[in-house]
């Protein structure tokens, strides 16, 4: 935790990029917490006048459906975020377990965990995506969703975390740890998975980049939980009631902006998380030249 804290503090001070990200994310997280506070619920229908433009009384207006937007959109802002917490978790967890056992195991061991991670990463992930929810779309939950999220979305983790390993395998702090009666288990969790938290932190925000994107790109398509309120559905249901054709922009322009400005926040956190950890920029700030 002390090596996050550090890590985030640096960055605060020496990138913009970081800063402004951080802020608009806090932003957001801000708006899903309001959905606690709803006097509606997530799916209920009818319960102000319909197609209201934006006022004091309701910021974002109401739709076609009766329904409050600006309400509406913190319970999609919060399932969205839970979403994308949740895939970002649990792909990074499988990977970190399939890249810290390969790359220090070795061998027999080694060959077929990087066989399958191999087979993982070279599956187109969009199609196959598309092709899944299709197939489920009858059965389709949030829950379903982010089990395939999921699956995914491990292997290029796990190949980076198996080469940090194979690196830090050589190193004479594990060898004493060896010589001195460990265990593979506590060698590979207690001495090599420190050194891939900073790597870890990138991954999990660039997960959760992933799977928000890929949550709105299926459910535009009509192919994702479409009864749950995500930031992807309310665009969903703006278009098939026709908002913009009908005049109803505040409909449909409030998710849209929600989501392109998390999207670019999440790449400027991921972007400039990625550049603090490449050696080569950080000798760029503290001036020495490469």
């Amino acid at each position: 935790m002390l090596v996050i804290l550090k890590i985030v503090k640096d960055l605060i001070k020496h990138d913009k990029r970081f800063s402004v990200g951080l802020f608009v994310i806090l932003i957001v997280l801000s708006l899903a917490i309001l959905s606690f506070f709803s006097p509606y619920g997530p799916t209920v229908r009818r319960v102000v006048s319909r197609n209201l433009l934006p006022s004091f009384e309701h910021p974002l207006g109401t739709n076609s459906l009766g329904q409050d937007i600006f309400w509406k959109l913190t319970y999609a802002i919060r399932n969205s975020l839970i979403l994308g917490i949740l895939v970002s978790l649990i792909s990074r967890i499988i990977a970190t377990a399939n890249g810290l056992l390969s790359g220090y195991v070795g061998g027999t061991t080694d060959r077929i965990l990087s066989t399958i991670t191999g087979s993982f990463i070279v599956i187109p992930r969009l199609p196959i995506l598309i092709l899944l929810s299709f197939s489920l779309r009858e059965r389709m939950s949030i829950l379903t969703l982010v089990i395939i999220l999921a699956v995914l979305d491990w292997a290029w983790p796990s190949k980076r975390y198996r080469a940090q390993v194979l690196s830090l395998r050589e190193r004479e702090f594990t060898y004493t740890a060896v010589f001195s009666g460990m265990n593979t288990f506590k060698v590979v969790f207690k001495e090599h998975f420190l050194f891939l938290i900073p790597y870890m932190m990138a991954d999990l925000i660039s997960g959760f980049l992933w799977a928000i994107a890929m949550e709105i790109t299926l459910s535009i398509l009509g192919l994702s939980a479409l009864a749950t309120p995500t930031i992807g559905t309310m665009i969903y249901w703006a278009n098939y009631h026709q908002a913009l054709l009908r005049g109803v922009w505040w409909w449909i322009s409030p998710p849209i902006i929600i989501a392109v400005l998390t999207v670019v926040a999440l790449y400027m956190l991921s972007s400039s998380i990625s550049e603090y950890l490449d050696p080569r920029t950080r000798l760029q700030r503290i001036g020495v030249k490469a």
